[in-house]
């Protein structure tokens, strides 16, 4: 075999084009090749190239984004049983359909234990304030947090000790948006840069604010005042949307308009709490679950209940909306709100309250 043999596509069919460019050392060695082979192909002046520890490009000249999102994601994962143990692939007969590689993996397996994370998974989530994948110096992926594996070169590991469900990118597996942004704001020092793509994440409907807090929070990260500052900015936008949400479910579902943010009191008494809307008419009050992980839960759920409790006892029915439902099916949220507007006439007349600006 010299420099100029191609090598035998038929076990590689079930790979793509960039990953029949991007192959491991084992996959070559599964062709036939040896490793003087393979290094002599690797010299200075060669056809191949190195790209990463065991990972090579079967071509010269400078990898693309995607050849070097998948030779990291080849490095990073683990290696199927398949792999390591390749069959030879009977000859089909002529006119036979082209045999599948026996116990090659799927798309979603060739990359287990492993997905884009950080600056480049958001890049391809399409963040326009994520810089270009040709741009990084270094991709982070994301591993199990037990997996004996190194950074090397422009790869940089990243453990979890749970792995989220990846979304599948041009058969890339890419980390979900908020698990993306922790990753990528555990290396940043700029406040601006780090504000930018927190408020993309929720302006361009990514996320909402909780899955991000909730992230950033289990990375450690809000000990960092500039990630504070960015996620107090966070919270105000998220909020802003939700309340822009919720004036639109009123209006395009046809409910009747409501009093908006106001706080309810009993004549003469203390507070009984604010709420977002209220329909004095029908003593039907809505409020927005905005809760984040940053916040004491238990302690925060305790007092939305003590203050549902107080106004159902006078007669008042509270529905709870989080922005997640709001955003995600506003037209079952504007149901539920309609059917106790409906069932108001059925009830018992509620207390009196008075109804001031919050």
């Amino acid at each position: 075999m010299n420099h100029d043999t191609p090598l035998s596509p038929r076990p590689l069919r079930h790979l793509s084009d960039v990953q029949q460019r991007v192959l491991t050392a084992a996959q070559l060695r599964s062709q036939g090749m040896s490793t003087a082979d393979i290094n002599a192909r690797c010299r200075p002046g060669g056809p191949w190239q190195q790209l990463l520890p065991g990972v090579f490009l079967l071509r010269p000249g400078p990898a693309t984004g995607e050849e070097r999102l998948h030779a990291v994601l080849t490095y990073a994962a683990r290696s199927p049983v398949t792999e390591q143990t390749e069959q030879p692939v009977v000859p089909a007969q002529p006119g036979a359909r082209e045999p599948h590689a026996p116990g090659t993996p799927s798309a979603p397996q060739r990359y287990a234990d492993a997905m884009i994370t950080g600056l480049a998974a958001l890049a391809l989530h399409r963040f326009s304030s994520a810089p270009p994948l040709l741009s990084l110096d270094r991709i982070d992926v994301l591993v199990p947090r037990l997996r004996r594996l190194r950074s090397a070169s422009c790869v940089r590991i990243v453990r979890a000790p749970g792995m989220p469900k990846p979304a599948q990118i041009a058969g890339i597996p890419v980390a979900p948006v908020p698990r993306a942004l922790a990753d990528a704001v555990a290396g940043l020092t700029d406040a601006g840069a780090v504000r930018r793509l927190l408020t993309e994440a929720v302006r361009g409907g990514h996320c909402e604010p909780a899955a991000v807090v909730r992230e950033l929070t289990q990375a450690r990260l809000l000990s960092r005042p500039h990630v504070v500052d960015a996620v107090d900015s966070l919270l105000a936008e998220g909020r802003a949307i939700a309340e822009d949400r919720l004036y639109r479910m009123v209006t395009e579902h046809g409910l009747p308009d409501p009093v908006w943010n106001v706080e309810l009191r009993l004549p003469g008494g203390p507070p009984l709490g604010g709420l977002d809307a209220y329909w004095p008419d029908h003593a039907v009050a809505l409020e927005l679950d905005t809760r984040t992980p940053r916040q004491d839960d238990d302690a925060m759920w305790s007092e939305y209940a003590r203050k549902r409790e107080h106004l159902e006892r006078l007669g008042i029915t509270v529905v709870h909306v989080t922005p997640k439902k709001l955003r995600d099916s506003m037209e079952q949220q504007a149901t539920v709100v309609r059917t106790a507007l409906m069932a108001s006439g059925d009830r018992e007349p509620a207390a009196y309250v008075v109804v001031v600006p919050r």
